[in-house]
C-alpha cells in the first residue's frame, strides 16, 4: 500500500514537473516579474524530487547511506583539493566509478550531495541547484548505461567521461544566461557558450583522465564491499 501510494506521488511530482516552469513563466509574465534565476531554481528542485523518491522506495539500509556519504565525500574533497586548477576536478570521474558500482539512484544522490557538499567551501547560492542536478544526472546516466553494459569497455566510459564534462558545462551556461544575460538573444547566447569552451573542455579532459586511472581499482574496491556488505541488492 505504502509503495502504490509512493509510486502514484511520483507520478503526480512527474506532472508538476511538466506544468510548473510554463505556468510560473505565464504568471511571471503577466505580474510583469521576469525574474528567470528564480524561477530557474525552483524548477531544478522539483525536477531532482523524483529521484530522491526513487531511491527512497528501495528502502534502503544505513549501511547503504554510509557508503554512499563517503563517495560523496571523496567526490566534494576531489573538487576542493583541485580548486587552484580551474573545472580540472576528479567529482564526475567520483560520481560515475559510484554509479557503475552501485546503479544509478546511488550515483544521482552522490553527484547532489557532492555539489551541496563542496559548495559549503566554494559558496552555496542559485547556482548550486542546477550544480546538483548536473552531477546528479551524470550519475544516473552512468548507472542507467553501467546495467545496461554500455559502459563496461575503456573506449565507452572514456567517451561517456568526455561527454558528461561538456554536458556539465552547457546546461551550467544556461544557468548563467538566465541569470545574468539580458536581454537574451542568439549573440549573447552563442558568445557565452563559445567563452565557456576551453573551461568545458578542461572538465572533460580532468574527468576522462581521472576515469582512466581511477575506474578499475576502485571499481574492484568497491565491488568487494558491495558484495561483503551485501549492498544494493
Amino acid at each position: 500500500m505504502q509503495d502504490q501510494c509512493l509510486s502514484k506521488y511520483t507520478k503526480v511530482v512527474r506532472i508538476l514537473l511538466i506544468l510548473l516552469l510554463p505556468l510560473l513563466l505565464v504568471l511571471s509574465t503577466l505580474s510583469g516579474d521576469k525574474n528567470y534565476g528564480l524561477l530557474s531554481v525552483i524548477f531544478m528542485i522539483v525536477a531532482m524530487v523524483p529521484f530522491f523518491l526513487r531511491f527512497e522506495k528501495r528502502r534502503p539500509e544505513a549501511r547503504e547511506l554510509v557508503v554512499i556519504a563517503v563517495m560523496a565525500a571523496l567526490a566534494a574533497l576531489g573538487r576542493v583539493a583541485f580548486a587552484p586548477i580551474p573545472n580540472f576536478k576528479p567529482t564526475s570521474a567520483i560520481i560515475i566509478i559510484t554509479a557503475l558500482a552501485f546503479g544509478p539512484e546511488a550515483g544521482f544522490l552522490t553527484g547532489a550531495i557532492a555539489a551541496v557538499a563542496s559548495n559549503l567551501f566554494f559558496g552555496q547560492g542559485p547556482w548550486t541547484p542546477w550544480q546538483m542536478f548536473c552531477w546528479g544526472m551524470i550519475g544516473f546516466g552512468a548507472g542507467i548505461l553501467g546495467k545496461s553494459g554500455f559502459l563496461k569497455g575503456k573506449l565507452s566510459l572514456s567517451i561517456y567521461g568526455l561527454l558528461s564534462g561538456f554536458a556539465f558545462g552547457w546546461v551550467m551556461n544556461l544557468w548563467f544566461i538566465i541569470g545574468f544575460v539580458n536581454p537574451i538573444t542568439w549573440q549573447a547566447i552563442i558568445a557565452a557558450y563559445l567563452s565557456s569552451f576551453w573551461f568545458d573542455l578542461t572538465n572533460a579532459l580532468s574527468t576522462f583522465i581521472f576515469l582512466l586511472v581511477l575506474t578499475k581499482p576502485w571499481l574492484r574496491k568497491l565491488d568487494r564491499i558491495k558484495v561483503k556488505f551485501g549492498l544494493m541488492k
